[in-house]
């Protein structure tokens, strides 16, 4: 997060005029929830969009404004965000991209004609999380308005270093781990995903598209329930911006159901949400926590 302000969202022009208001476009999942409450308890006003069908409708009663996104459309964003005063925007949640792919995509998602242009016409070496986020905060740049990472409000997500479970991966399990990193790294690299299922130091699961809860509920169908190893790190040059890791009770729940022991995530690096909650979970259902800067020794 090299570059930041202490606070980035500080009025500027008009020191009256109080805190300069953060958009932001939520997804699925808690951290869209979790940043728009730090972002409150700082008194910094919050306009939300939120992708219809994804983001909780929680986030109505957080934020200073709040917005339904029905379509795909640039221009309603850009609006929106002009409308309020908005200069600096962020992005949180999980956007389920497989949906991109599923037939009768455009109807569904009735792109607007700089949607159309930015999906079609401008030139992208893949449509991986990287290029496509990239290419559009460089599109929403051009409208002037500054993509910046959430955690620029709520640093204290990222995972501390350390076992947080009273159960420790057994030496086997750190094995697995090992194994795992690599090839979870290295899959960061390729922006494949950032999770890989590990048993008896053979790759069971790699997450794609899918997502981390998913991949890990294929990797307990193949282990026929028993137990596997989740390692789950950063890209090797993560952008803090956006599609930064994340873990939290649900993907602990995910872990039971699938018969799954241990997960490994990355200290500094990994978002964290509802530690104590979640930590608790995985005591009650024996699952091993450990976050780490690098791979076990040995």
């Amino acid at each position: 997060m090299t570059g930041f302000r202490l606070n980035p969202f500080a009025a500027r022009t008009r020191p009256a005029a109080g805190p300069e208001p953060v958009g932001l476009l939520a997804c699925a999942g808690r951290f869209p929830v979790v940043f728009a409450e730090k972002a409150r308890a700082a008194g910094v006003p919050v306009v939300c969009l939120g992708v219809a069908g994804m983001a909780d409708p929680v986030l109505k009663s957080i934020c200073t404004e709040f917005r339904w996104m029905h379509r795909m459309s640039i221009g309603f964003v850009v609006r929106s965000f002009h409308r309020a005063g908005v200069r600096r925007w962020t992005m949180a949640g999980k956007f389920h991209k497989h949906e991109l792919l599923k037939p009768w995509r455009l109807i569904r998602f009735l792109p607007d004609w700089r949607m159309v242009r930015f999906w079609f016409f401008r030139p992208r070496r893949a449509n991986n999380d990287d290029s496509i986020l990239g290419g559009l905060i460089r599109e929403f740049r051009a409208h002037g308005l500054e993509c910046v990472s959430p955690l620029v409000l709520c640093p204290e997500v990222l995972v501390r270093e350390g076992v947080l479970t009273r159960r420790r991966p057994t030496a086997a399990e750190e094995r697995d781990i090992r194994v795992g990193w690599a090839l979870a790294r290295e899959m960061g690299r390729l922006d494949v995903g950032q999770s890989v299922m590990i048993r008896d130091r053979a790759v069971v699961a790699v997450e794609a598209i899918e997502g981390t809860d998913r991949a890990i509920l294929r990797a307990g169908e193949l282990c026929g329930g028993t137990g596997f190893v989740v390692v789950k790190v950063a890209k090797p040059a993560q952008d803090m911006r956006f599609d930064v890791p994340t873990v939290g009770v649900q993907t602990i729940e995910s872990m039971r159901a699938a018969g799954g022991k241990v997960l490994a995530i990355e200290a500094g690096m990994t978002i964290l949400i509802d530690e104590a909650e979640t930590v608790a979970l995985a005591d009650r259902y024996g699952i091993a926590v450990t976050a780490l800067t690098a791979p076990p020794p040995g």
